[in-house]
Formats: structure tokens, C-alpha cells, sequence
């Protein structure tokens, strides 16, 4: 796509502005949560990266209409459900189906503050939903050809992210790998392992900070929004090729 970097840079950017506005509105209603969780329970913060993503499986070959992502403003979410193997159903953020077979499905997650109480519970999230899909499609519930499994996550860009982080070991050692590494770099090595050990086909992890204009960065190439985006077009162009 023309100007992926400069479209990316604006849709992270609405990622900040969607959680400012979400807070202002619950200040000025009188309605405002514990923390910074105020900015986030209203949801749709992601929208326009979804958007984004959606504009970059168009581009690929498939009916824009067939993409099925969260719209602010309307309840109940309708339509992103698939069915699991350990559980009826789970909510995804963005899917793309097309008749009975599910094309692709992608979770977008954020992280601002709070790193150390949340990183663990990202990646409990990350590998469950991913196990959990995988299962359903081995049971034949979501089409006969291999769906594309996408993880995007977002990183607040401060400076505590990039301090060395603290473990206890109380009776075994950790995994080398993990030693004296920052939350950043931490997310790094979930990100890479998800893909690693075939949970999901993709992921990218994105660092932003809350400057305007935001600062964006990936910590590994592996893990940008330009491989993300290759990697989901090819996906989606094979499958375009395949039922055709």
C-alpha cells in the first residue's frame, strides 16, 4: 500500500487521541474509573489501526465488506464471535470471513502503564486465545483452509520500559533468555515465540510514545507493522488464488 509508514504513524496517533477523548467524556459525565482505566473501558481506541488493517486486506484482493471489526458507537459488538474448543465462543477484535471459511482473525492489545502487573496477564491472554483457536480449527468449526492468526501489540514508549526487570526465583531459575531484560525486550521475546511455536502466523509489537506527534518505533524488524502487513497480504493473496 502507498504510504503505509505515514498511515500506520496516524492510526497509532488516534490510538492516544481515542483514549484522551474516552477520559474527557467520562470526567465531564462524572463517570471516571481507577487509574488510567477511565481511558481504556470505553473502548474503540483501536479503531483506526483496525481500519488500517481492513484498508490492507482490500488491498490484497478481498471485498473490504467481508472484514468485520469493532464499530464505535454500536451496541451490542455483533459478528466477531468464533466458537473455541475449550470455551463456546470468544469475541475477536478483527475478522475476515468469507461464506464458511474464516480467511483471518487478529487481536490488537495495548499496554500503557502498570507494565509489571500486566505484561503476564498479555501473554496468559496471547497463548490461550491462540491455543484455543487452533483447537477449533482442528475440530473442522472454522473452514478447511488455514486461517491467518495475527497478535498486534502496542507498547507505551517510556522510560520504564526500558529498565532491566526484576524476578524472584525462589526454586527454580528462570530462562536465560528472560535475564536482566527490560519490559520491552520482554515483549520482544513473547512476540517472537508466539510465532516461533506456530501460535499465531504474525505478530508485531509497536512502542509509541505519547508525544505529539507520537513516536513510533519496533524493537525488532521481525516484529514491524510492514512485515505484519506483508506477511497478512500474502496470506490473503494465497487465499484469494485458492478458491478461485
Amino acid at each position: 500500500m502507498d504510504n503505509l509508514d505515514l498511515r500506520f504513524q496516524a492510526a497509532v496517533q488516534q490510538f492516544w487521541t481515542g483514549r484522551d477523548e474516552a477520559l474527557r467524556r467520562q470526567i465531564e459525565a462524572g463517570r471516571v474509573d481507577a487509574g488510567t482505566r477511565g481511558s481504556v473501558t470505553s473502548g474503540g481506541h483501536m479503531s483506526a489501526l483496525e481500519s488500517l488493517v481492513a484498508d490492507i486486506v482490500e488491498d490484497a484482493g478481498l471485498d473490504r465488506g467481508l472484514v468485520r471489526i469493532k464499530i464505535k458507537g454500536v451496541r451490542p459488538q455483533t459478528r466477531l464471535e468464533l466458537p473455541g474448543y475449550f470455551r463456546p465462543e470468544k469475541q475477536w477484535d478483527l475478522l475476515v470471513v468469507l461464506d464458511d471459511q474464516l480467511v483471518a482473525a487478529i487481536e490488537f492489545k495495548s499496554m500503557v502503564g502498570s507494565f509489571g502487573n500486566n505484561l503476564n496477564n498479555r501473554a496468559e491472554e496471547a497463548i490461550g486465545n491462540a491455543t484455543d483457536i487452533w483447537k477449533a480449527f482442528r475440530e473442522e468449526r472454522l473452514g478447511a483452509l488455514r486461517p491467518f492468526l495475527g497478535y498486534f501489540f502496542l507498547l507505551e514508549d517510556n522510560p520504564k520500559v526500558h529498565r532491566a526487570t526484576r524476578f524472584k526465583e525462589p526454586y527454580f531459575r528462570i530462562d536465560p533468555a528472560f535475564r536482566d531484560t527490560t519490559y520491552s525486550q520482554r515483549s520482544a521475546i513473547l512476540c517472537r515465540r508466539l510465532v516461533l511455536e506456530g501460535l499465531y502466523d504474525a505478530t508485531c509489537l509497536t512502542l509509541a510514545t505519547k508525544d505529539v506527534p507520537t513516536k513510533v518505533s519496533h524493537p525488532d524488524e521481525s516484529l514491524s507493522f510492514g512485515r505484519f502487513a506483508a506477511q497478512l497480504q500474502g496470506h490473503v493473496r494465497g487465499f484469494v488464488d485458492a478458491v478461485q
